[in-house]
Formats: structure tokens, sequence, C-alpha cells
């Protein structure tokens, strides 16, 4: 779908999923595993949780960060149970206010089984045509979301139960998803048949926990059971856990910006090390564009492990020449065009006595418009940087993600438009550039680079290779749809 233009619009992190089952508090533990995934969405969180003694579903749907309502005694003496399933997300740029708190998941729905709340990470590429056809056959839609047709296709199942009516409606589905359901008795967690999205299962005493990624089990002290494989479906009740295969285990197509950005540093995926990957990508970076510099920097907090890494590999000292301030957040109040231009000073300030008179290296993940860029190299050579040079850990981004993550239009891309030597002159520093795209894949494990066909990714933002056809086209859709979960 199309998004709006904003002026400098960061990487929008795909959703974050934590779901747990047979612990007193449950909702508790969805709390901290929230607070664990908050980087994944920050403008909304939920949780919904089973009471069996009174034998109710209750939610809790708020805008805002998790750390403004479920650390609230009130709010989560609310959610009573041994079960809950909770979900941080991204709204679509542009819904804003109260109108976007009917996308806030998890959803829930009533079926003659009994009800289900349903969490979603990722993007049904194919959700325009099942919306408009499930219309015309009367389904009424209470969202934007795309994650409601899923909903409504369980709803039109003719299976008996609430597993086999999600089998039937996830084989109608295409793209990008991990999903986790939730009955009063049941947890069920699946993922697409490429795996492009995480999710994984760890236990915790004698119950067990889904989520987005392995810190969050580390945050309530849960073990790292395994990862849900490809068009996997896992079922964990009372009985124990369940493993089946619905869909197809197709080629794995793992979004490499997970290793890129995404990820907490502190998770693994596949058993390696988002820091380590990160750390080993400044390295490569290192070795194919070496700098005359004596420091190297990173943009915090995403560039730290890859500047690591290239002053290792390039032995030019490391240091921190731009400092984070942790107080600012995504909500902060810009009322003024003076204001709104100080956006970068707001969140980043330069060490002056430590960058002036020095030749900089500075390392960041990525460049998506460029005009952060250009902030930060004006910050740095206002505090009398002799040179600057940057360096990005990931290959130029020139194809937008349609498989749950929020990004530009292709045409406000700027590695779509220019060469690393115009962006160089376009930004303003000596020289910019890229880690190649087998650079990428050796740092993730693949000696041979790209070619070695053991280790696949998602890696259409670099390359334009979609594993996955959108039926929806390119077309503006003639019905809302907020698909950046």
């Amino acid at each position: 779908m199309r998004r709006s233009r904003q002026l400098d619009r960061p990487w929008r992190e795909e959703c974050g999923i934590f779901g747990i089952i047979g612990c007193a508090d449950a909702a508790r533990y969805a709390a901290l595993g929230l607070h664990a995934l908050q980087h994944r969405g920050q403008e909304a969180c939920g949780i919904v949780a089973y009471d069996s003694v009174a034998q109710a579903f209750n939610n809790v749907r708020r805008l805002g960060y998790v750390r403004d309502h479920f650390t609230r005694e009130d709010v989560i003496r609310h959610l009573p149970g041994r079960i809950a399933l909770g979900h941080v997300r991204y709204a679509t740029a542009g819904r804003k206010g109260d109108t976007a708190i009917r996308d806030v998941q998890p959803l829930f729905a009533e079926f003659s089984q009994g009800g289900v709340a349903i969490a979603h990470n990722g993007n049904l590429t194919n959700a325009q045509l099942l919306r408009r056809n499930l219309v015309k056959q009367g389904s009424i839609f209470q969202s934007g979301s795309d994650t409601e047709c899923i909903v409504h296709l369980m709803a039109r199942s003719r299976e008996r139960d609430v597993v086999g009516r999600m089998k039937d409606a996830l084989r109608q589905v295409e793209g990008a998803f991990s999903i986790v359901a939730m009955t009063r008795s049941k947890m069920i967690g699946v993922r697409d048949r490429h795996g492009i999205r995480p999710l994984v299962l760890g236990s915790l005493g004698t119950g067990h926990v889904f989520a987005s990624e392995t810190c969050a089990l580390d945050i309530v002290g849960a073990d790292f059971i395994c990862e849900v494989g490809r068009g996997e479906m896992v079922v964990v009740n009372v009985d124990g856990v369940r493993k089946e295969q619905p869909l197809p285990r197709n080629s794995n197509r793992f979004c490499i910006f997970e290793h890129v950005y995404f990820s907490r540093p502190d998770s693994q995926h596949a058993g390696t090390s988002v820091y380590e990957v990160r750390r080993r990508i400044g390295a490569e970076l290192a070795k194919e564009s070496p700098a005359d510099a004596d420091l190297v920097c990173p943009v915090p907090d995403s560039g730290t492990p890859a500047a690591i890494g290239y002053s290792q590999q390039s032995n030019i000292p490391f240091a921190f020449g731009i400092v984070r301030s942790p107080f600012v957040g995504r909500t902060f109040i810009e009322p003024t065009e003076q204001i709104r231009n100080m956006g970068v000073r707001l969140k980043l300030n330069v060490n002056r006595s430590l960058v002036a008179g020095k030749r900089l290296v500075l390392v960041d993940d990525s460049v998506v418009r460029g005009t952060t860029v250009r902030k930060i190299a004006s910050m740095v050579q206002e505090a009398g940087a002799k040179s600057v040079h940057f360096r990005v850990a990931s290959p130029p981004t020139q194809w937008p993600c349609f498989y749950g993550v929020d990004t530009p239009e292709r045409g406000d891309l700027l590695a779509a438009q220019m060469d690393p030597r115009s962006m160089a002159e376009f930004v303003g520093v000596d020289s910019l550039c890229f880690v190649t795209i087998d650079g990428l894949y050796r740092a993730c494990g693949s000696p041979q680079g790209r070619g070695e066909a053991e280790r696949k990714y998602c890696d259409a933002c670099f390359t334009g290779d979609y594993p996955i056809v959108r039926a929806d086209g390119e077309q503006q859709p003639s019905l809302p749809m907020d698909t950046s979960h």
C-alpha cells in the first residue's frame, strides 16, 4: 500500500509477540516480555488473558509504551489467569489518535468453540484481495488490520475446532507472518512457509512461552526450546507440546534485516548471536572499505556493534564521538518548524572535545532517505571533525519491504536514485561506502557469500529478489488496510 511521505522517517520495525501458558499471573510475565520487545513496536501495546475462575477473557489495549500502562497494578489486576497473549506494534504512518485503538492487537473474537485472541507480526500480501472477497460475502470488518482477515476466514471455516479453523484460514493467506493465537486452554504458534518473520518457543517451569525474540525469554527466565519451523504449527496445552506441518516447508528466507537492525543484539536467530553478526559486518566493512582515520565512532545505538568490529579489524581506536539521549522517545512533541529541524539534535549530541581535529569513520546500520546522515555529518563537522567517512553496515537499500516493515516507496529511497559517490556528495561526507551483499552474507555465516545455497535469507530490500509475489499488486487500495505489524 502507499504510505504517506514524511521528510525523515527511519525504518519502522516489525511488531513483537509474547504468549505464555501454564504460569500463574501470566499477564505479569507477558508485560515483562513486551518490555523486552519494545524496540519492535513503540506506538501501541495490548495483552489478553483468560480468567479460568470467572471463565472470561479480559483485555487491555493501549496506545503508547508498555511501561506507561502495564507497570500499573490496577491494570495487571484486570488480567488474572494462567494464559496470556501480548503484542507491541507500529501503526501505519498517518493513523493516529483514537481511531487507531481499533487496530491494536491482540485482536479478539468469539467463535462457536469459544473466544480466540490473535497476535500477528508480518504482512499478508493478498490481504486486499481477501478483504474484498470477504466483504462481498457479508463480513463486517471492525479494524483496518490485515490480521482481521484471518479472523473472518476462521469464522467461515467448517472445521470443527479452533486449530483446524486456523489451519484452514492460513492455507488461504499469502505473505510473511508469525502468528500466536490463544484460546481458553491452548496457545498456538505458526510461521509462514519461508520463515521470514521470527518466532521461538521456550519453557518456564511447567509452562511454555512463545516470543518474537530470545531476549524476551531471557527477561522472564525461560529456557529456549526451539524456533518454530517454516510452515510449522506448534500447539501447547495441558497435555504438552504438539507440532504439525499444515503449510509447505519452502526455502528458508529469514529476514536478513533482523540481523542488521531489527532484533536486539542480545537475541539469537538460528543459534547465531545478533551481536556477533553485527560485529562481523563491521569487520567485513573494514576489509572492503578501509579509511585513513583517527577514530571509529558509531551512530548510536544500532551502529555500535558494527563500529566495534570495524575498529577491531582496522586497528583504529573506537570511541563514542556521538552520544544518544536515553530520554527522547518517538512521541516527543514538536510544535514548531524550528523544533522539528532540531529532531536529530534532540536525540544525538557530538562529543566536541573528542572529535575536534580528528579524521572520523562513522558507522551506522543503514541509509534510507539520507536526511539523517546529512544532519549527523553536519553536526560532527561543526564540532571540528577534520574529515568524515561514513560506513554502512548493510548494502544499499534500494527496494521497499512488503513483508511487515514500514519502509518508504522506492522513489524515496536514496540508494535507488544515486550511486555511493553521489550519495556521499549529497550527504556531505568525504566518502560513503556500504558493506557488499556478499560481505553481509559472510558475516551471517555463509563463507562464499550470497551464492551459498544452504544459508538463504530474504534480502529483497537490497536486491529486489522478492520471495513472495504480491497478489495485491502496486495499485492504491480501495479499502483502508493497516499492514504494519
